[in-house]
Parts: structure tokens; C-alpha cells; sequence
């Protein structure tokens, strides 16, 4: 009998595989980056040749190095960065334009007359009308794209998030379908009649015919075909990044929480069967579907997360590798007096200003590398408390935040988390959540676990963070904090 499961967990700056044992242990990974394009200031682009390649070679080396076959893998489940737009030729495969990226904001400006439909598009969607989504991104390449508007309504043309362009070039194009979490970020999917909605596809100006089918998140997607891996291997699940996030951390229960610390931050909250709709500027989402039934979420996002120690390390070469962060960061302190606000794609959850771009402030004669990189590190938590308080106005703050992603491997940040949001964390023993939820989800709809208690019991718990600020100065540094901010941005 197969007894593994192969996750495929396609990233922002790099393309990871892991094959997972049916008790949910790592038993081997594959990873590969891939390089970013910005061919103009905002723009932010993938070659999807790139996408492919980097998620191929790194499906193989994982099954590589787990000395396993096809026919040892019971299924194979995929997660992705979100929002990610490509449109592709329906015969042929080929792109018209590179994948435009979730952190693009080409389209900022298309954005402001949509302002006045605000509460129609959060009411049908729970999102807000912002470059971030693939609507307008979708909009801009019929539009500049020569002859695309044209070649889409003739029926020729598809569009996907990174899920479905995947999912197509597994199965040589015979499947064109997503799961109901990426398409609840697209601006064009209606999350209460979980349909592709005419309105919104009349105001985006994007042809029906394009669209891919729309799935739950445990599903039978196809098989990928035999050339790729040796043997047709079954594709059965697909979510979102953060959402499989959400499964992988097991927060199955109205008002478990999760954040994700990769490319950009996440939070994301369950609600349950109701679709709350914030106060507060975060986003409505689907968390996942499964045997057609929706548990929503409340999700806030920032843009610049792990990005922001990436660009430390490559743009200004403070450091030489991600991990000297946790010791400068050790050696400064939280006493810190200077603030990095990384508003280099503007500013998500809860301001949502696309015009806002990145600053450093409280600079003097003695500042140095380890004030700065300390900087980056603390702007992530932060902009975390300002999503639990954002979620706290919205009368929903979680008792305990889980974490996972690349980041919380440093104990600095995870201990600076529980301080500055006075939120016990807890770090699980796999940090890996994103492709273990999309292992999960491949396992439900294979049978290899028989429901979401199955799933809970192979969560475990590595380490818990509790706040040892005194409530003064941890005020006193978020003040000082949400003074940066007003610096960059008009905040409400």
C-alpha cells in the first residue's frame, strides 16, 4: 500500500516538495528558488516557465532523496502563493504575459474608482478593492497585452491562480479547476453562493469562459500524468497558502488562530460557518471547503515579512545570512530606537494604503547594523499586534496564536511576538504547516485520515512563548510604533 504523501508548496521566491509519511513526519524535502523580476517600481513578476521548472525539480528531488516511487505516494496535495495571476493559451500552454505577483501594485490606480463599490465587493466577497487581488491584475494583461481581450472571449485564453496553472501542467492540461479558498481571493468569486459571480465579472470586465472550475479543498483534481514522476500519481487537495496553513496548524475550531512568518505575514482566525464581516478592514475569507460545507475566516495581511530580512540580507547586505538577525537583535534589545516600517508594496491589514512606501526612523550618529536588522524584526511583530487588535475590535481575539513559516526558528522574534501582542504563541514541532496542510487535505479525500479529529491528534505542540514585558513598555513601543506608520501613511 502507498504509504506517503507528496506535498508540492509553490512560494513567492521559491518552489518546495515534501513527502510526508502518513503520520505527518517529514521524510524528505526539495527546494529550489527562483529569481523575481521588477521591471518597474511596484511591479513585481514571475517567469511561469520559472514557477514550473522550480516546483518539477524540486517534486523529484524530494521523492529522490525519500528512496520512494510514484507508486509509493498515495496523493499528492498542492498549496500556493495566492492571488498570483497567469494567463495562458488553452491549446497551446503558453503564457501571454509573465505571472504577476499577489505583491504587485500596477494597479493602484484602477483601483480608486472602485472605492464607490467597496461595500458590494466586501459584502459578495469579504475582500476590499485593492491591487493585492487578481481581478484587476487579470484586467491589466486583456488589456496591455496585444490582442489577449480578444483571444480571452473567443474562449481561448485561461486564467489561474498558481494552483491551477500547476494542476494544468501536471496533467497536461486536462484539468483546469481550483479549490474555493483561491478562488475567495480573487475579487470575481461570490464566498456566500460559492459561485463565480456575474456582477463582479461584469465589473472586472473578465470573460466567464476563462475561469477555471471551482473545487472543495479536499477533491478529486486528476492525476498527474505518468512522464512527470514516473507514474500517474492522484491529485487531491489544493488550498491557498496561508489557508492550508491553517489546516496544518489544526485550528479546526471557531476562534483558533494561526500566523504565518514566510515572504509576507498572515493571520488568520476561524470563524466558523459564519462569514464575519470586520469592522476593522480585515478580510473575509474561505478558510477551506470540505464535502461542500465553508468554514470562513477573518484574515489580515502584511506584505513584508521574511521579505524584509531578505532584503537586509541582498538589497542593503547587513548581514550575510537570515539567522545573524537573532543575535544582533539578542545584543540591541527591544529598547530600540529606531523603527523600520516595510511598506515596500504599501501597507496591508489594517491600513490598506498602496501608497505608502518603506521607512526607517529614529536614526542617529550611533545607529548601526544590529539597531536596524533589529528594526525589521520587530516591524513583523508589530504589524502582528496590529492585526490582534484589529480582530479584538471585531470582538474575536484568540486566546493563543500558533506560528509557523520560515522565520519562527528564531526564538528572538517568537519571544518578541508574545511580548509586544501579550498573546501566549505556541510554535508546533513541524513548522512546515503550509505543505503538511495540503498533505493533510491530499490524505482526507484519499482516506488515509478519516476526519479532522485524525488530523488534530498529529498536531503537536514544540514550545510555548509567553509575554515577559511589563504592560507599560510594551504600550510604550507600540506607540512608537503606530507614530512610524503615521509617518508614511494617512492612517484613519
Amino acid at each position: 500500500m502507498p504509504s506517503y504523501l507528496l506535498s508540492l508548496d509553490q512560494g513567492t521566491t521559491s518552489s518546495r516538495a515534501i513527502v510526508f509519511s502518513h503520520q505527518g513526519e517529514i521524510v524528505a524535502t526539495g527546494q529550489h528558488e527562483f529569481p523575481q523580476h521588477f521591471p518597474h517600481p511596484g511591479w513585481v513578476e514571475h517567469e511561469p516557465q520559472d514557477i514550473w521548472n522550480s516546483t518539477i525539480d524540486s517534486a523529484r528531488e524530494a521523492i529522490e532523496k525519500a528512496g520512494i516511487q510514484a507508486a509509493d505516494i498515495t496523493a499528492i496535495g498542492i498549496t500556493n502563493q495566492r492571488e498570483t495571476t497567469l494567463v495562458w493559451d488553452r491549446h497551446t500552454g503558453e503564457p501571454v504575459y509573465r505571472a504577476i505577483v499577489w505583491q504587485d501594485r500596477r494597479t493602484a490606480d484602477e483601483c480608486l474608482p472602485l472605492q464607490q463599490h467597496t461595500d458590494m465587493l466586501r459584502e459578495l466577497t469579504g475582500l476590499l478593492p485593492d491591487p493585492y487581488f487578481s481581478a484587476t491584475k487579470i484586467a491589466w494583461i486583456l488589456d496591455n497585452v496585444e490582442g489577449a481581450r480578444v483571444r480571452a472571449e473567443a474562449g481561448d485564453l485561461l486564467f489561474g491562480t498558481v494552483d491551477s496553472y500547476l494542476l494544468w501542467r501536471l496533467t497536461d492540461g486536462a484539468v483546469h479547476a481550483t479549490d474555493a479558498t483561491n478562488a475567495s481571493r480573487t475579487l470575481l468569486f461570490n464566498i456566500h453562493t460559492q459561485q463565480w459571480d456575474e456582477e463582479l465579472l461584469a465589473l472586472f470586465r473578465v470573460p466567464r469562459q476563462m475561469l477555471p472550475e471551482v473545487k472543495d479543498s479536499a477533491a478529486e483534481f486528476g492525476h498527474s500524468a505518468a512522464h512527470w514522476f514516473g507514474g500517474e500519481i492522484t491529485i487531491a487537495g489544493i488550498a491557498g497558502d496561508q489557508q492550508a496553513a491553517l489546516i496544518g496548524q489544526a485550528c479546526f475550531s471557531e476562534g483558533m488562530a494561526k500566523s504565518t512568518y514566510g515572504t509576507g505575514c498572515f493571520v488568520i482566525l476561524n470563524t466558523g460557518k459564519q462569514a464575519l464581516m470586520s469592522e476593522h478592514r480585515l478580510l473575509t475569507t474561505v478558510a477551506y471547503r470540505l464535502n461542500g460545507e465553508v468554514t470562513y475566516a477573518l484574515e489580515g495581511s502584511i506584505f513584508m515579512a521574511g521579505a524584509t530580512i531578505q532584503w537586509i540580507r541582498d538589497g542593503l547586505q547587513l548581514i550575510s545570512n537570515a539567522q545573524e538577525s537573532q543575535s544582533l537583535a539578542e545584543e540591541t534589545g527591544y529598547d530600540n530606537p529606531v523603527y523600520m516600517v516595510p511598506a515596500f508594496a504599501g501597507l496591508g491589514a489594517p491600513y490598506w494604503d498602496p501608497d505608502a512606501r518603506g521607512a526607517i526612523l529614529g536614526l542617529s550618529r550611533d545607529t548601526g547594523i544590529k539597531e536596524i536588522v533589529t528594526a525589521g524584526l520587530q516591524a513583523v511583530c508589530y504589524q502582528t499586534r496590529d492585526l490582534l487588535d484589529a480582530m479584538a475590535g471585531d470582538g474575536v481575539r484568540p486566546a493563543e496564536l500558533r506560528v509557523d513559516g520560515g522565520m519562527v526558528v528564531n526564538d528572538w522574534l517568537v519571544q518578541c511576538l508574545a511580548d509586544i501582542s501579550g498573546v501566549p504563541i505556541s510554535r508546533p514541532k513541524v513548522t512546515e504547516t503550509t505543505a503538511l496542510g495540503a498533505a493533510f487535505l491530499a490524505g482526507l479525500q484519499t482516506g488515509v485520515f478519516n476526519s479532522l479529529d485524525d488530523v488534530s491528534q498529529l498536531w503537536v505542540h514544540e514550545r510555548a512563548f509567553i509575554s515577559e514585558l511589563d504592560v507599560t513598555t510594551r504600550e510604550r513601543l507600540y506607540q512608537g510604533w503606530q507614530s512610524a506608520v503615521k509617518r508614511v501613511c494617512k492612517v484613519e
